[in-house]
């Protein structure tokens, strides 16, 4: 059973709990996004495969998930990073951000980027594709109504402008 550490507004861990009972309790949580750019400046986008259950095929960042109790923000990073993409190489800490998923429910988001050209070696239970993309390009997805999770929508809006 996988716990995640529980932490105040602050980021302070104040306690562990197993993933299932954080999000029946809606307990504050740290998610890792990791934003992958190729040479030409265009941003990595995973389209999650339907196996997923939370969002399945909408778009997201290039990597993403939960710190496990005691890992550090980087390493969780990068542990999601190969997993998803098949990929292993260093993070650079962008942003940390208080997400308001709901009235009650919050969570932190924590952001990477990281450079790559690919090819991927994607997971196919995690990932359907993982294509780059232009910022207009992904502005023009939006306005088109392509399936986007709501994180990442968040991490586009206050740091990209979109």
């Amino acid at each position: 059973m996988e716990f995640i550490d529980v932490v105040s507004e602050t980021d302070e861990v104040i306690g562990q709990a197993p993933k299932n009972e954080i999000y029946e309790k809606r307990l504050l949580h740290r998610i890792v996004h990791i934003f992958v750019f190729n040479d030409k400046g265009e941003m990595a986008l995973q389209l999650q495969s339907k196996y997923k259950k939370f969002c399945p095929q909408h778009w997201v960042t290039s990597a993403a998930g939960h710190v496990i109790s005691g890992e550090t923000e980087e390493a969780a990073a990068i542990r999601e990073l190969e997993e998803e993409t098949g990929i292993r190489t260093q993070v650079e800490f962008l942003y940390k951000d208080l997400y308001n998923v709901s009235s009650n429910f919050r969570k932190i988001l924590i952001t990477f980027k990281s450079g790559f050209n690919g090819p991927f070696k994607i997971n196919p239970m995690e990932v359907e594709k993982i294509e780059f993309f232009t910022i207009d390009k992904i502005k023009e997805m939006i306005k088109s109504g392509e399936k986007f999770h709501p994180e990442l929508l968040f991490l586009l809006k206050k740091h990209f402008n979109i």
